[in-house]
């Protein structure tokens, strides 16, 4: 029985909409990774750098977008209303130096979920996943500490960027 919990509390045409177009990209980590596990390569040997580069990828045109490296040009940019509903965000801190953020619920979950990932894949493929984040607040000049996340059965992921 898997402990992970991961229900909407928003849900209407657009939002399932966005969340199926994240779930595909989702789809594609976990096929690509199972590839490669095929030919002999651990996921975390080529999920993590991969993932990180597209992380300071985003990260600099994030930072170029913003024309600042605070945390609140990242708030500003990239944890926009939208994305606060698809993901059942809270933001609950939110200065220069710290940016404190709370999802409710996560897409990518859904996808390795319906897919038949088991709880251990994907709390893998999660961490794999938010190595793209840390490339962003990299990008910022900070870090990104992981306090909780849905995909290792606590109620929400809990994102602390750090500068």
């Amino acid at each position: 029985m898997s402990k992970i919990t991961n229900v909407p509390k928003r849900n209407n045409f657009l939002l399932k909409g966005i969340r199926g177009m994240m779930e595909h990209r989702a789809t594609w980590l976990y096929l690509l990774l199972k590839e490669a596990e095929k030919k002999g390569v651990k996921w975390e040997d080529i999920g993590y750098p991969a993932v990180r580069e597209c992380g300071n990828m985003h990260g600099k045109e994030l930072v170029d977008l913003t024309g600042t490296s605070s945390l609140k040009g990242l708030k500003k940019k990239l944890f926009i209303k939208p994305a606060q509903m698809i993901f059942d965000m809270k933001i609950l801190e939110s200065n220069d130096n710290k940016l404190s953020v709370d999802f409710g619920y996560c897409p990518l979950v859904s996808a390795w979920q319906k897919l038949g990932c088991t709880d251990e894949e994907i709390g893998r493929l999660c961490d794999i996943a938010m190595e793209g984040d840390r490339g962003i607040a990299e990008s910022f000049g900070g870090r990104l500490d992981l306090l909780g996340t849905i995909a290792n059965g606590d109620k929400t992921c809990q994102l602390r960027f750090i500068k």
